[in-house]
């Protein structure tokens, strides 16, 4: 089962954010996660699409955009503009979610569907076969460092048994509190994406603490 590791560049060094991209070129991280937080949708603001523009510039990577927003539906093109390989809207921010997931898709990229910790998995049952991707929040969304949220391994198992039952080849991505004791029973319970921001940026040696969540057994 394919298994990679997409490091979020929120916590990385906006002081020296192209050397920090290098870094992730050089690595074995196989993506680039993008945070786009709008202090609406999440207590938070990070970056927008001139960011994205500027990674997107530099990287040897995918960049995964996930977008923590509302009204994600206007900002899609723009993003994929600026450089997005992977588009994740929230279930909770979309009031026509499959429109949304075909509006990404006419674009040519891959489309995934976020779903905050309260947000039960069966909610995706009609739609998991138009997805790519679905990313599960392991903690609540806005702030990196936070602790991980348990209840997630089952989320994770419950989503696995849904997609295999489906028989579809969608991937399932863990953004939260991903370290090498979660990632390794993220791994177990059927993941393929792990998203880890403080664990790799906050590492004496980053590249090296990307190398150790790839070869996770």
């Amino acid at each position: 089962m394919k298994r990679l590791i997409a490091p979020s560049i929120l916590s990385a060094d906006f002081n020296n954010l192209g050397k920090d991209v290098e870094m992730l070129n050089k690595s074995e991280a196989d993506w680039i996660h993008c945070d786009i937080m709008d202090g609406i949708f999440v207590p938070n603001i990070s970056f927008g699409i001139p960011v994205v523009e500027a990674v997107h510039k530099i990287a040897q990577k995918p960049l995964d955009v996930h977008l923590m927003i509302v009204g994600p539906d206007k900002y899609i093109a723009p993003f994929k503009e600026a450089g997005a390989s992977i588009i994740t809207v929230h279930y909770e921010a979309c009031t026509h979610l499959s429109r949304t997931i075909q509006q990404i898709k006419a674009l040519g990229i891959n489309a995934s569907v976020c779903l905050n910790p309260h947000t039960p998995v069966a909610l995706l049952e009609d739609i998991i076969s138009e997805l790519d991707m679905v990313l599960l929040m392991s903690v609540n969304p806005g702030f990196g460092g936070q602790e991980f949220i348990e209840n997630t391994y089952r989320k994770v198992s419950r989503l696995r048994n849904m997609i295999d039952k489906n028989g579809s080849s969608c991937l399932i991505e863990v953004d939260g509190g991903v370290n090498l004791e979660t990632g390794r029973k993220l791994f177990e319970e059927g993941a393929n994406v792990l998203v880890a921001g403080s664990f790799v940026f906050n590492a004496e040696a980053p590249d090296e603490t990307i190398l150790k969540l790839k070869n996770l057994a």
